[in-house]
């Protein structure tokens, strides 16, 4: 079983109206890179690279592209400081459900799918859930509509004090790390969606009685787990983000997939039983 997002606002991508000297200093600084280390890096020099950052020389297309390489810049920004310096942008901005992705939609549906029984989904740069598998569906079982409603957003419900939340044993530590993320990539790409959707779910209450309960039994994991009750067991899941490589296109940049593996061998044995639901 598959869920299509509907589509939420896209992260709002920097402003060109500065000029581009100015986005460069301030994704180089963000970076925490010198001059002379990001001249070092792109084969520069510290000189020419102060004087695009003070307007007084107009980068080529191409030393643009190289410095956004170097930062690490995210393919939409880009975008921003190519037009900030007067050229086209490079990277396009494909709608999910254009044929043109066809494979791609494909290819990210058997991914998902071939990993059943164990629960994975693909989320945007906000959250919101492009498709899920039938692992994941078995989680929400007993989540209310209204949080049911497309766009999914994989935030809401975990956190939601109706969704997820209630069921998760160690909350307190899973929201922790769920909430870090979020800061580190609003620290990183400056997104007010993203932003927003923070201060949604940071604001969330603990649902009333909710204290975090260690497992009956002490396992040595491997990383954090989020220890979730389903259906009267204990499950425990480790979570693992991918991303494209080298993409060429901002919506493909902006998708992660996002696999959640059993963190103990009794997640294991239910998870692979005949009817890991009833």
């Amino acid at each position: 079983m598959t869920i299509l997002a509907s589509g939420g606002p896209a992260p709002a991508a920097v402003s060109a109206g500065q000029g581009v000297g100015p986005l460069l200093r301030a994704w180089r600084e963000r970076r925490r890179v010198s001059q002379l280390e990001l001249a070092l890096r792109a084969d520069s020099s510290a000189r020419h690279i102060s004087f695009i950052e003070t307007g007084r020389s107009r980068p080529s297309e191409e030393m643009v592209l190289r410095l956004a390489e170097h930062l690490e810049v995210p393919v939409r920004e880009r975008n921003a400081l190519l037009l900030a310096a007067g050229y086209a942008p490079r990277y396009p901005r494909t709608p999910l459900d254009s044929p043109a992705l066809d494979a791609l939609r494909a290819g990210l549906e058997r991914l998902i799918q071939g990993y059943e029984p164990y629960p994975a989904l693909v989320v945007d740069a906000t959250y919101d859930v492009v498709t899920a598998n039938r692992g994941v569906m078995m989680l929400l079982e007993g989540v209310p509509d209204a949080l049911l409603t497309p766009p999914l957003n994989a935030m809401r419900l975990t956190l939601h004090p109706q969704g997820l939340a209630p069921r998760i044993r160690n909350l307190r530590e899973w929201r922790g790390h769920l909430l870090a993320q979020m800061e580190r990539q609003i620290a990183l790409d400056r997104s007010e969606p993203l932003r927003e959707l923070y201060e949604e779910v940071a604001a969330y209450p603990v649902p009333e009685g909710r204290q975090d309960r260690e497992p009956a039994q002490s396992v040595p994991y491997f990383a954090l787990p989020m220890v979730i009750e389903h259906a009267g067991r204990t499950l425990s899941f480790v979570s693992s983000i991918s991303t494209f490589n080298t993409p060429m296109d901002v919506t493909v940049a902006e998708l992660a997939i996002e696999t959640f593996l059993p963190a103990d061998p009794a997640t294991v044995k239910y998870l692979r039983s005949p009817v890991p639901h009833a």
